[in-house]
C-alpha cells in the first residue's frame, strides 16, 4: 500500500497532498516504531523473530534442539589431519660425484583424528598418502642416483630414495601415527628446478581406506637444503694453498694431507683415489645410523672440534655448515620474537663437539620451560607425544620451527587448522566441543579473539 500510493500517484498529486501523503507515512512509521512493530519492504526478507528465553520455550520447540548425543553421532565422520616434518631442516650435499655427508632423505610425520569428546587417534581403519605437487621429480636436480652404489651399496630406481620411498606414496601405519621416511626430495620445484625452495609443500591426505573417500587434507612443509658452505673456506687455495678445482676435492685432499698415515685398516687407500667418499664409513653417523670404524670418533665430533675456533660460536658461525646465510633454517618463534640463536640451546663449537650420542642427545624444551606440565616424556622433543597422545610437533611444529615461524609456508597448516598462524590452540580442532577444565600444558582456552601476532608460549622459570 505504501509504495503504491508513493510510487503511483505522487507524480500527479497536487503538492497539498504530496504533503498530507508524506506525513502521514513518516507519522505511521513513528507509531509502528513506538509499538515494537518494523516497517519492511515487500520484497524485503523478514526480519527473525527473537526467541523466547529457553526457560518459558514450549516442549515442542526444545524437541528441535539437538541432544548431545545427536551431535556427537553427526560428527561421527570428521576427521582432523596432523603433519609435520621430523626436523628443522633436512640437508643434503649439491653434488654426489666426490663425497657424501648425507643423501636426499626427509622424512613427514601425520596422525589422524577422529573429532569428538574425547577425541580418538586413529591408525587403522584409514590410510594416509604424500605427494608434492610442485616436485614430482629428482633425478636431474640431484646426481645422487648416479653414485648410490658406490655410496651405500645399492641400486635405486630413479626417485626412489633409499628406504624404497618415491616422491609420493603411502605413509607407513605406526600403533599411533603414520610416516613416510627416506623421502628422495630436493630443494629445487619442477615450475623453477634451477632456483632453490628450502622450503618444500608437501601434501597429505588421511582417507577411509587405500583409494577411499577423502577424510581430511592437509599441506605441510618438508624443509630441504644444499646449502653448506664449505666454500667459504675450502676454496681453491683457501686452505694451505689447496687448488683442485672443486670444493670437495680440495677438502679430500686437505684430508689425505692430514691423515693418511692413520687411516686405518682397509681404508689405507688415499681419500683422493676411491672417490666418492661417505665420510660415515669411517666417522659414525647416527644421522644415518652408522657406526663408523671402531675407535675413530664421530663425524658430529671431528666436524665440530675441528672447526671450533674457526668458525665463531654464533649462529652465523653454525650457518657456515649448516642451512645457511640464505635458508636460515632457524626460523622459530624463539628466534624470530626471543631473539635466541643456535648457541643458546646448543651452546658452542666444543661444547657440540662433547656430546656422546649427537642426534639422539639434544637440547631439550624442558631445560627451560621446566615446570612439570612442560616434561617431554622422550629424551627427543621431535618423538615426545603430550596431550591425548599428540606429538608435539603436530601442534608446536618441528625444532627450530616452533610455531610461530618466520616461512610463511609454515603457517599455512596452522591457517588451515585453526584459522591463524601460531601453534595449536583452538580446542575444537580435535574436541567436538571446547572441554572443561584445562587443555594442554594446564592452559585455559584460548579468548574467542585473537590477534594475529598472537602466541603461546610456556613459561620459563628462572
Amino acid at each position: 500500500m505504501v509504495r503504491r500510493i508513493w510510487g503511483a500517484s505522487n507524480a500527479r498529486a497536487p503538492t497539498f497532498m504530496r504533503v498530507a501523503l508524506c506525513t502521514a507515512f513518516f507519522l505511521t512509521l513513528l507509531l509502528l516504531s513506538m509499538h515494537g512493530s518494523a516497517l519492511v519492504a515487500a520484497d524485503a526478507p523478514p526480519l527473525p523473530t527473537p526467541a523466547a528465553p529457553t526457560h518459558t520455550q514450549p516442549q515442542s520447540a526444545l524437541q528441535d534442539v539437538p541432544t548431545l548425543a545427536q551431535t556427537q553421532a553427526a560428527a561421527a565422520d570428521r576427521f582432523t589431519l596432523l603433519a609435520w616434518n621430523d626436523l628443522g631442516m633436512h640437508c643434503y650435499n649439491r653434488d654426489f660425484q666426490d663425497l657424501a655427508v648425507l643423501p636426499p632423505y626427509n622424512n613427514l610425520y601425520a596422525q589422524v583424528v577422529r573429532v569428538g569428546n574425547p577425541p580418538q587417534i586413529v591408525t587403522t581403519t584409514v590410510t594416509v598418502d604424500y605427494a608434492f605437487a610442485d616436485n614430482t621429480y629428482s633425478v636431474g636436480k640431484s646426481n645422487f642416483w648416479d653414485f648410490e652404489k658406490a655410496l651405500f651399496g645399492v641400486e635405486l630406481a630413479p626417485n626412489i630414495g633409499l628406504t624404497g620411498n618415491g616422491l609420493d606414496g603411502p605413509m607407513a601405519a605406526k600403533p599411533n601415527h603414520f610416516v613416510a621416511e627416506g623421502i628422495p626430495l630436493t630443494e629445487y620445484s619442477d615450475s623453477a628446478p634451477t632456483t632453490r625452495h628450502p622450503y618444500q609443500l608437501a601434501t597429505v591426505v588421511a582417507r577411509a581406506s587405500a583409494g577411499g573417500a577423502k577424510l581430511a587434507q592437509l599441506t605441510a612443509v618438508a624443509p630441504v637444503s644444499t646449502e653448506m658452505r664449505c666454500d667459504k673456506c675450502h676454496s681453491d687455495g683457501g686452505e694451505e694453498g689447496i687448488s683442485t678445482g672443486r670444493v670437495e676435492t680440495n677438502i679430500l685432499t686437505l684430508h689425505d694431507n692430514e691423515n693418511s698415515g692413520e687411516y686405518p685398516p682397509g681404508h689405507e687407500t688415499p681419500l683422493m683415489d676411491r672417490r666418492p667418499v661417505l665420510c660415515a664409513e669411517c666417522h659414525a653417523s647416527n644421522a644415518l645410523g652408522a657406526p663408523g670404524v671402531a675407535g675413530l670418533e664421530s663425524l658430529s665430533r671431528v666436524m665440530h672440534s675441528k672447526h671450533a675456533g674457526e668458525s665463531p660460536d654464533t649462529t652465523l658461525g653454525c650457518y657456515n655448515c649448516h642451512p645457511g646465510p640464505d635458508t636460515k633454517c632457524l626460523r622459530d618463534v624463539m628466534s624470530q620474537q626471543h631473539s635466541m640463536g643456535c648457541v643458546d640451546c646448543h651452546g658452542g663449537m666444543e661444547q657440540v663437539s662433547q656430546n656422546p650420542t649427537p642426534w639422539l642427545k639434544e637440547p631439550r624444551c624442558d631445560t627451560c620451560h621446566n615446570d612439570p606440565q612442560y616434561a617431554q616424556n622422550q629424551p627427543l622433543y621431535r618423538n615426545s607425544t603430550g596431550h591425548g597422545g599428540i606429538y608435539c610437533a603436530a601442534c608446536h611444529d618441528s625444532p627450530h620451527a616452533i610455531a610461530p615461524s618466520r616461512e610463511a609456508n609454515d603457517a599455512l597448516k596452522f591457517i588451515a587448522l585453526q584459522g591463524r598462524n601460531g601453534p595449536l590452540v583452538t580446542c575444537t580442532v580435535c574436541h567436538l566441543t571446547v572441554p572443561d577444565g584445562p587443555g594442554p600444558h594446564g592452559m585455559a582456552a584460548p579468548p574467542p579473539i585473537i590477534y594475529s601476532n598472537w602466541s603461546y608460549l610456556p613459561t620459563v622459570k628462572q
